[in-house]
């Protein structure tokens, strides 16, 4: 049986990557903890009078609801419970915060469900949520799809293509340490207007990444952990929170979790530039030219000798993608990285990329295989286009590290404080 560490907490059966600890410390509330439970042990659990207040994560959003005494009106309703609070008499009463945070999240991408030909993918219990919330909120029509085809399965995605207009992803596919997975393929909605998805890491899974680049807007599930969280709290305590401290922990908590990605030309001064930022943020600083030396067990020159141009970039998307699981890193790329499209998402699934610009003519050849002897502006001509592709943001490197290391991690607050504008002044959705 688990044991009772505080009276507040989350339970679930697998919560090895949960932030909810660090937000409702945020929230101030420190006595949360971490509750993995078996089924089985749910009801005894449950019956620790200790207990005040808990959250309800998967799976276990609708097995919690026959151990409430009472239902709040809207949980109820949607028959999905994700907060439960202690009431005088001993008993539990449960409520849905998913609901205010899809509503956030939702308002966050400037999504509605107005008027939508809704898809949702999967059938569990904040599924139950958004399907709810679907129809209060006005939406034309609604499709599940599910594994167990409770409804529809994915077999049957082809007969909603020429009518969805907005997907929302309620199932962890495409979650740590499964990125890079998606159950459609948004090429196929002519006319798709809006992509939610529910997981918050990474901060963009392949479904987001691929709205971004077909220009479709969309939101990820971190607006909708935070708001929750916040409306969760004012039930344990009885007290309302403004809606700005959404936009406070959601800032901090993108900027701490999303990585700093360099990239640019060889001998741009990416790596210079890497360590002036890992010691002026005190975050870990990956080389992934040092991470490739590791996985081939050989120097760069080495691996061009052996297994040629090709070879070496195998490894190194293979390296691309072991490295783009860290959370809240500064990841320092080679200079042909941006030659394989298939380095793109990874990178940008939980990063934020920047572009070190330099002279051509300062730019170093020491070490560099394909520099030696290389036309470094014919190179340039080439790959400047790929980097602006892959990039953010970009600065000049005209300057010293620490100047321009200050320069990006100033640009970077700046970026997640703008991502949460929404909820800079209270306000319910």
């Amino acid at each position: 049986m688990t044991d009772f560490k505080t009276p507040y907490g989350l339970i679930g059966r697998k919560l090895g990557h949960s932030i909810s600890p660090q937000i409702h410390a945020a929230l101030g509330n420190p006595q949360y903890s971490l509750y993995e439970l078996e089924p089985d042990e749910l009801p005894v659990f449950l019956a620790d009078t200790r207990l005040k207040a808990l959250n309800v994560t998967i799976p276990y959003k609708i097995g919690v609801i026959p151990l409430c005494a009472s239902l709040d009106p809207l949980a109820e309703a949607i028959g999905s419970v994700n907060t439960l609070v202690r009431q005088d008499d001993g008993t539990w009463k449960g409520f849905n915060t998913d609901a205010y945070g899809l509503r956030c999240m939702m308002r966050a991408g400037g999504l509605s469900f107005d008027g939508a030909d809704v898809l949702v993918l999967g059938n569990g219990g904040v599924s139950q949520t958004i399907q709810a919330i679907a129809k209060l909120d006005g939406c034309k029509t609604l499709t599940v799809l599910d594994l167990n085809g409770t409804e529809y399965t994915y077999d049957d995605l082809p007969k909603f293509y020429d009518r969805t207009t907005l997907i929302v992803n309620a199932t962890p596919v495409g979650m740590y340490p499964h990125a890079g997975r998606s159950l459609v393929d948004l090429t196929k909605f002519p006319h798709l207007q809006g992509v939610a998805d529910v997981i918050y890491n990474p901060a963009r899974t392949a479904l987001l990444l691929q709205a971004q680049a077909l220009g479709i807007p969309c939101a990820g599930g971190l607006t909708m952990l935070v708001a929750q969280a916040k409306q969760a709290a004012e039930h344990f305590f009885g007290k309302a929170i403004d809606d700005a401290k959404i936009a406070e922990i959601g800032a901090d908590m993108q900027r701490d979790a999303e990585n700093i990605v360099l990239i640019g030309m060889p001998g741009s001064g990416k790596s210079c530039i890497g360590d002036a930022l890992g010691k002026l943020t005190g975050r870990t600083v990956i080389d992934l030219d040092a991470e490739i030396v590791k996985k081939a067990g050989k120097p760069i020159p080495a691996i061009f000798a052996d297994a040629g141009e090709d070879g070496f970039r195998q490894i190194e998307s293979d390296v691309v993608r072991e490295q783009s699981a860290n959370r809240g890193v500064i990841l320092v790329t080679g200079g042909g990285v941006v030659t394989r499209a298939e380095n793109e998402a990874p990178l940008r699934s939980n990063g934020w990329i920047c572009q070190i610009c330099r002279a051509t003519e300062s730019l170093s050849r020491e070490g560099r295989p394909l520099s030696i002897g290389a036309d470094l502006a014919q190179m340039e001509a080439v790959r400047m286009p790929l980097y602006r592709k892959f990039a953010d943001t970009a600065i000049e490197n005209d300057r010293t590290p620490e100047a321009a290391a200050k320069e990006i991690w100033g640009d970077f607050c700046a970026y997640t404080r703008a991502e949460w504008a929404e909820f800079e002044h209270a306000g319910n959705p």
